[in-house]
């Protein structure tokens, strides 16, 4: 155990009292491996949001049982309040609970509390170790920045003396997916600036974006090819317009090379596609160029084998899991668009070795996942602050005020039912392909379990656990009033809250256009269901890939985009859930004895019939999801499964994988100079 760990650990003792409040401001105690110890010690930890919720949920679950004489959900219970005051508690629950206060200004005296607050919760167990082992006196708030900067995110700003140093650091940085926050990428570009690097470059935007940074990346590396001689067709983005910057980066560095050939290896790169290649080319740029199909699907096993090797485990944070679904995203989309195989036993076979390596690579990140839930690390999720974005697709309203608060006055949230982090990445390239003049800043958020949109887009939409909507969960039909609902409840106008569902055609978009003209609603929720609607219809994603082809070429996307950014909304995109190729196993026969009977999963009201099904279908996975009502109990199809007709092939959602639960959360707008 950490230092970090046993400092924070050491307010608990489980046999002083069943009832702690944990004064919090900070969040510190919402970090995931403190969550797990704390279980693992027997305390529950419940946030304290709504007063409402709160006292339905500890008298019904708490405080009945332990009045009973029972253990209850656990044998302590902590009350996490994102306050370092107590009274704002119930007067009971301060008069019965031990209190505990926990303050990144008194953990880390001799940093300043300002730039603490900007540190991630995974960072603070080592950020703790440094602070401890090697500062002797406070610091000031700039020598604080340099201190978490170099402890932190491993980089020293001020060692940077040239354009190899910036890159070969800047480019190891997001290869470890350590963007940096807002303030700490100011202060580093300020400082890089200031010797006269990149002077006039957005350079704080490229510490802090990855998405921003590949684009810059992209065309240096197509530029770079350009002028050893290689001509071929770009796979990834076009040519960019004459306002993005001509940026030189030193490819030919070999700390530069082995960054870069990782980048092409897992998709976050493309490489560009050429016919032949002249002699006395260097070796090493083979990872960014293909000359035929071959080297294009060699690139593609190569970037699976990776993914393999890349595998989270059951005790991996939720980001671990984010950071493989964008991975595992890239890759999927594009063995979506490799050339056909006819004609050629060679390339046939190498696209029998991807298909095969594909399904490795599915069951074992299903089984690490299922494992993962299984550990109770989804429950946390619940716990998970919202300020710095979404973890769960229920904290979406939340982060949404939050950014209402920090200026973004008129915000549009579209919600892509059904859409997996693929089928995204399909969306994106084409935007980026066609028009662009979009900028994307990527995340992930998890979708509810089960994965089913009349409770996973419910809990998007209202800001509410499943278990807070019993009433309608097994419909959609309330999703319109659960989102004014919230918003009202946050003291926004009804009048200026708008919600549409069922858009996926262009001609919709001139009514759509004319309402937002006439009402001028500050607040927007979209349902955009032509992907989910599309997947129940086709017999693989590929298909599905095809499909959505067709369907951007319309228009529809890019000019809803260019709509809501044209009328001042911060638009977030985001789904309820994702899809996965599935084989049927067979449909039960169980008329309503099934509450909830989708293709991946049965949902019962009663142990007795579950544990009947389960008997019935061994290949079943039964998992105890926190948050959903206590007789909402699902049953899981296994591994790649699905209930309906045997040997039958189907593009479903409601399971347990990657591809379902782990769904995008974009940031979408403008290029700078665009808009």
């Amino acid at each position: 155990m950490s230092q970090w760990s046993k400092r924070i650990l050491s307010h608990f003792t489980a046999d002083l009292t069943r009832l702690w409040v944990a004064c919090d401001p900070d969040d510190v105690l919402l970090d995931e491996k403190l969550l797990s110890e704390l279980r693992d010690r027997g305390f529950e930890v419940m946030l304290y949001e709504d007063p409402f919720a709160f006292r339905a949920e500890y008298e019904e679950r708490y405080r009945a049982a332990w009045d009973r004489g029972e253990p209850g959900p656990a044998p302590s219970l902590v009350l996490h309040l994102r306050s370092a005051d107590a009274n704002e508690l119930p007067w009971d629950i301060v008069h019965h609970g031990r209190v505990v206060r926990l303050s990144l200004a008194e953990l880390f005296p001799r940093l300043a509390y300002s730039a603490m607050q900007q540190v991630e919760q995974e960072h603070l167990a080592g950020l703790f170790y440094a602070h401890q082992t090697e500062l002797q006196s406070a610091r000031g708030e700039n020598e604080s920045k340099d201190f978490i900067l170099e402890h932190v995110y491993q980089l020293t700003p001020r060692s940077i003396r040239n354009p190899v140093d910036f890159w070969r650091e800047l480019l190891r940085m997001h290869f470890a997916n350590r963007s940096l926050p807002p303030l700490f990428a100011l202060h580093a570009a300020g400082i890089i600036q200031s010797k006269g690097l990149f002077a006039d470059q957005p350079v704080a935007t490229w510490l802090a974006s990855k998405s921003a940074l590949l684009r810059v990346v992209q065309d240096a590396w197509y530029r770079y090819l350009a002028n050893l001689g290689l001509d071929g067709t770009r796979t990834g983005e076009p040519p960019p317009p004459e306002y993005v910057a001509k940026i030189q980066i030193p490819f030919d560095h070999s700390d530069v090379q082995v960054l870069v050939d990782s980048m092409f290896l897992d998709g976050t790169l493309h490489p560009l596609a050429v016919h032949s290649v002249p002699a006395g080319m260097p070796s090493w740029i083979k990872a960014g160029i293909v000359q035929d199909p071959a080297a294009l699907q060699a690139l593609v096993l190569k970037g699976i084998d990776g993914l393999i090797d890349a595998l989270p485990t059951a005790s991996c944070s939720h980001k671990d899991w984010s950071e493989f679904a964008k991975r595992y995203g890239e890759i999927l989309a594009r063995t979506h668009t490799l050339p056909g195989a006819e004609g050629s036993e060679y390339l046939l076979a190498m696209g029998q070795q991807i298909d095969d390596r594909i399904k490795t690579l599915q069951a074992q990140s299903d089984e690490r996942l299922q494992a993962w839930v299984a550990a109770k690390h989804y429950a946390d999720l619940i716990l998970q602050p919202v300020t710095k974005g979404p973890v769960m697709v229920h904290h979406v309203p939340r982060f949404l005020r939050h950014r209402r608060s920090a200026g973004e006055a008129k915000v549009a949230l579209l919600v892509f039912d059904g859409l997996a982090f693929d089928q995204w990445v399909q969306i994106r390239e084409r935007l980026i392909a066609s028009t662009k003049r979009f900028a994307f800043d990527e995340g992930t958020a998890f979708a509810w379990l089960p994965t089913v949109t009349s409770v996973s887009r419910q809990a998007l939409f209202s800001g509410l656990k499943p278990r807070e909507f019993d009433d309608s969960i097994d419909r959609t039909d309330k999703e319109e009033s659960l989102w004014k609902t919230f918003w009202q409840n946050e003291g926004v106008n009804p009048n200026q809250v708008m919600y549409r569902r069922a858009l996926r055609q262009i001609n919709q978009l001139d009514a759509l256009e004319s309402d937002l003209t006439d009402r001028h609603p500050k607040v927007l929720g979209l349902v955009i269901d032509e992907v989910d609607d599309r997947l129940h219809k086709e017999r693989s994603k590929k298909d599905v890939a095809m499909w959505v082809g067709n369907w951007l070429a319309t228009g529809f996307v890019d000019r809803l985009f260019s709509l809501l950014l044209d009328k001042g909304y911060h638009i977030y995109l985001t789904a309820d859930h994702g899809n996965v190729e599935s084989t049927g196993v067979g449909r039960p026969n169980q008329g309503v004895i099934a509450e909830t009977r989708g293709e991946r999963v049965r949902v019962y009201r009663s142990e007795h019939l579950l544990a009947d099904s389960a008997a019935a279908y061994p290949t079943t996975v039964r998992l105890d999801i926190a948050g959903l009502p206590a007789n909402f109990m699902p049953l899981f199809a296994g591994g790649r499964t699905a209930f309906v007709p045997e040997g039958e092939q189907v593009v479903v959602h409601g399971g347990v994988s990657v591809e379902e639960l782990i769904v995008p959360f974009v940031k979408v707008k403008y290029v700078i100079g665009t808009e």
